[in-house]
């Protein structure tokens, strides 16, 4: 997939610091974490404990983490060759107690209960001081994704050399570089297994929303019903949507978001043609559609032989789903993880219907104050998207689990210490 790509790379980041990879070790102490050690194989292994490595770190005592949707692009070796490394720590999502400080931190101080951010920001260039957190230039020292894409977006705990090689947080304790940007204190009110949705499910189905400027009386479609897309759903509703219609192939999480969300229609793509169903519910089409499935499903046969001989990377089927049940000027938001480049992507109805379309990581830190007030005061609940608990030594059976979807699960907590951080 490498060789597909041509070199983009600019001079742009070659003076700045990035924060210091490897991480230290400790010579004596150890913990538990989640190693990837090649396709379809992770473990819970025992490696030295990372340690306070630059001035402005904060280390994590974990004590609660979970499996994302994208972690399964990992685990399947979806990303360019040489992306994953054999023993490379896994996982961007968690909330724990702080153990430690660097001398430079301010805000955050040991016994801090606190949320990781899944995206790793300085707070100082231009792209934080605008908020746009996932776009800092300061956390990725990446060269092969400036020679993908041009330039580097922030760096990602746990995902891969290609955002920045930085050790997961699937570990029982975490390095967090500018900790004081990327952890957010947490008061007592929200449990560990709904405050670890602010490290990313709320925020990037928040953002989402924000893409594709839902607002009251919107008619929105969200194409995917995992966390993301469920969590989606309920902030579109919490925004005003009149109709929310989601979409997926598995009836059991079509039925868990109709279950615990107010003004939704389900579609199954399995049992029913997508275009006419919501055609026929819309005639004139969605207002806003936030698309929260990604690259890795695709589903008619020339994508499928495509994406195996590697002549493209991305599917583009859902895209033209999309911008057919859209209406005119009707507005998209793409937050499901794309990586390359997509055939028979519809740029023409993108121009007739003069469709507005945008997509992106989403800026944790900008969001996740607010949304953690709205979650603490009740005004919205994301509880039930938790499905599933378990010990984290379950940790590679819950992979396998997460990836057949077996027994129903749509977002597993995986509790690491026995110490209890729970909302009394």
């Amino acid at each position: 997939m490498k060789q597909q790509f041509k070199d983009r790379s600019t001079d742009a980041t070659e003076n700045i610091q990035f924060p210091t990879l490897p991480a230290k070790r400790s010579e004596t102490e150890k913990m538990k974490a989640v190693e990837w050690l090649g396709t379809k194989s992770v473990r819970v292994s025992e490696v030295p404990k990372v340690e306070i490595t630059d001035p402005q770190d904060v280390l994590v005592k974990i004590t609660g983490t979970t499996i994302c949707g994208s972690d399964l692009h990992l685990y399947h070796n979806l990303f360019p060759s040489g992306s994953m490394h054999k023993h490379d720590i896994l996982g961007h999502e968690a909330v724990g107690i702080v153990e430690s400080v660097g001398h430079q931190v301010k805000n955050i101080q040991p016994g801090d209960r606190v949320a990781i951010s899944f995206d790793i920001c300085c707070g100082q260039c231009q792209y934080c001081q605008r908020e746009e957190y996932s776009l800092c230039d300061r956390t990725n020292p990446s060269k092969e994704m400036e020679a993908f894409y041009g330039s580097r977006s922030a760096g990602i705990f746990g995902y891969s050399h290609l955002l920045g090689g930085y050790e997961g947080i699937q570990a029982e304790y975490a390095r967090v570089p500018y900790g004081d940007h990327n952890c957010l204190k947490l008061s007592g009110k929200l449990p560990d297994e709904v405050a670890v949705l602010l490290s990313d499910v709320a925020c990037t189905a928040w953002h989402g929303n924000e893409l594709a400027k839902v607002g009251p009386g919107d008619i929105v479609a969200v194409f995917g019903c995992g966390p993301v897309g469920a969590a989606a759903a309920m902030w579109a509703s919490f925004r005003g949507a009149s109709r929310v219609i989601v979409v997926d192939k598995e009836q059991y999480r079509l039925d868990l978001v109709a279950k615990n969300v107010k003004n939704v229609e389900t579609v199954n793509i399995s049992k029913v043609d997508v275009i006419k169903t919501i055609q026929k519910l819309v005639p004139h089409g969605v207002t806003a559609t936030i698309e929260c499935a990604g690259f890795r499903f695709p589903r008619d046969f020339l994508h499928k032989i495509q994406q195996k001989l590697r002549i493209e990377t991305d599917d583009s089927q859902i895209i033209d789903d999309i911008f057919t049940v859209s209406r005119k000027h009707g507005r998209i938001a793409l937050i499901g993880d794309y990586i390359g480049f997509a055939n028979q992507f519809p740029i023409g109805m993108l121009h007739a219907k003069s469709l507005q379309l945008t997509g992106g990581q989403c800026f944790v830190q900008k969001y996740w104050k607010h949304l953690c007030h709205i979650l603490e005061n009740g005004e919205a609940d994301l509880s039930w998207i938790i499905t599933h608990r378990f010990p984290f030594e379950d940790a590679a059976k819950v992979y396998k689990m997460f990836d057949q979807h077996e027994d129903g699960i749509v977002k597993c907590f995986l509790k690491t210490h026995t110490q209890d951080t729970q909302a009394q």
